[in-house]
């Protein structure tokens, strides 16, 4: 494994982010275990989750597994940088109550004590923001946030699909009020077919020292060898890559990606990995395999070498925005 700086700190962090948002909804509790234990013996030390995975009525229950797992002893939780995020009201649906969300200071403090108890450790590393709340200003949110550190019960912050004028925002305010580091990491959508993030988003991060971390890197398996799989296997594409393949330009396209990449002899899913590797400003993609095979593919992105060719061709068959602020001023 390979391992960078999370952003301006002096955090080391894995350049792959073990994903468990499937831990629960799609894996049980020993194939979550299993995932985690084969992640850290690989290196991967990078952990993130949100207080809201495992969804609907079993909210929480992601962070659950991992408090369990990290109960087993043998150094997990030492060894881990655990990210968790707030944000979703955590009452089963339908019940939600007034206060119970979002960023104000009450449920920034309600929401890291319950994310404690559920994964069993006394801290965490990397407190998100999980989405922008537009009614808080972020004078109360950093307020909130300089007393938890001080008692120890958070290391870090950062966000989760902030525009860049956010993550600007919330640093200058930070910079002002003095004593806190600001945001440190901002996840957001980043892949090949979707590189919207290029024009402000991240070099907003790079601006101000904040790790980028990709979520949905394989574009919800669009850029997973899809139409192979369809074509060798009869497996259908579902959710977001399916929706994307019933636009026939789409799919072409997708299929000139693929014929790239069997050109150059490279799996898909590695390439899409590896290709956000080499990215100015990325500090590592979340993977979030349901299986072991599924984390194994993802290990050998971080040793796949791509030619200039082959990162060449990709560019022209998902051109990005261009840069900032020329691709949108003129």
């Amino acid at each position: 494994m390979k391992y960078t700086q999370l952003g301006r700190t002096g955090l080391k962090v894995s350049r792959l982010v073990l994903g468990t948002m499937n831990f629960g909804p799609q894996t049980d509790e020993a194939g979550s275990h299993a995932i985690m234990d084969a992640a850290l013996d690989a290196g991967i030390n990078y952990f993130d989750t949100a207080n809201v995975y495992g969804w609907g009525e079993n909210k929480g229950r992601t962070e659950e597994i991992i408090g369990n797992w990290f109960a087993k002893g043998g150094e997990r939780r030492d060894k881990v940088v655990l990210a968790t995020k707030v944000y979703g009201n955590m009452a089963a649906d339908g019940d939600a109550w007034p206060n119970h969300d979002k960023l104000s200071a009450v449920n920034i403090r309600r929401a890291v004590d319950a994310s404690l108890k559920r994964l069993q450790t006394d801290y965490i590393d990397v407190y998100q923001f999980h989405h922008v709340d537009r009614r808080t200003p972020f004078e109360e949110i950093w307020q909130a946030i300089d007393v938890l550190v001080q008692q120890g019960k958070i290391l870090y912050v950062g966000s989760s699909n902030f525009p860049g004028y956010k993550i600007a925002q919330a640093n200058e305010i930070a910079a002002r009020r003095g004593g806190t580091i600001g945001l440190v990491s901002e996840q957001c959508l980043y892949n090949l077919a979707e590189r919207r993030a290029e024009m402000e988003v991240i070099p907003a991060a790079q601006e101000y020292g904040l790790g980028v971390i990709p979520w949905s890197p394989l574009h919800g398996g669009l850029l997973g060898g899809v139409i192979k799989k369809e074509v060798e296997g009869g497996r259908r594409a579902g959710g977001r890559a399916a929706a994307a393949l019933a636009d026939t330009a789409i799919r072409a396209q997708v299929q000139s990606y693929e014929d790239l990449l069997d050109k150059h002899g490279v799996e898909p899913g590695e390439t899409a990995l590896a290709w956000l590797l080499t990215r100015p400003g990325v500090t590592g993609p979340i993977v979030g395999p349901r299986t072991a095979e599924q984390l194994d593919s993802a290990l050998r992105a971080v040793e796949l070498e791509l030619s200039e060719d082959l990162l060449t061709g990709l560019d022209e068959i998902f051109p990005g925005p261009g840069p900032s602020p020329e691709a949108f001023a003129w």
